[in-house]
């Protein structure tokens, strides 16, 4: 039978182990998630000058339909335009879903 003394001491060790171990877990998905911020950073950026540049030549072309981004009633838009805007958003969604991000895999760990 091991004494209290030795019962807390090996508590504590314990107890540190873990902690230190979620720690240096934690810090390690930290660390690559700011690997990754440059390049998604990056490329959102590019994505984003990428909508303007089409916006732009949508308006420069005298293009009436509103972009997927803007507002409007239901009934100034043909349905079957609506049904293309929305699938274009659902696969520019599934685009960002199928990109693996790093760091996700360790989230169930404890």
């Amino acid at each position: 039978m091991s004494t209290p003394q030795s019962l807390l001491q090996a508590t504590i060790n314990r107890l540190g182990a873990r902690l230190g171990s979620q720690l240096a877990d934690r810090a390690a998905d930290f660390a690559l998630l700011a690997q990754d911020a440059p390049q998604r950073l990056q490329r959102e950026w590019s994505l984003f000058w990428e909508e303007v540049e089409q916006e732009a030549a949508r308006l420069d072309h005298g293009d009436t339909t509103a972009s997927p981004g803007r507002d409007q009633s239901p009934t100034a838009v043909d349905p079957q335009e609506q049904i293309d805007a929305l699938r274009a958003r659902v696969a520019t969604l599934a685009h960002k879903l199928e990109q693996p991000e790093r760091g996700s895999g360790s989230a169930g760990s404890v």
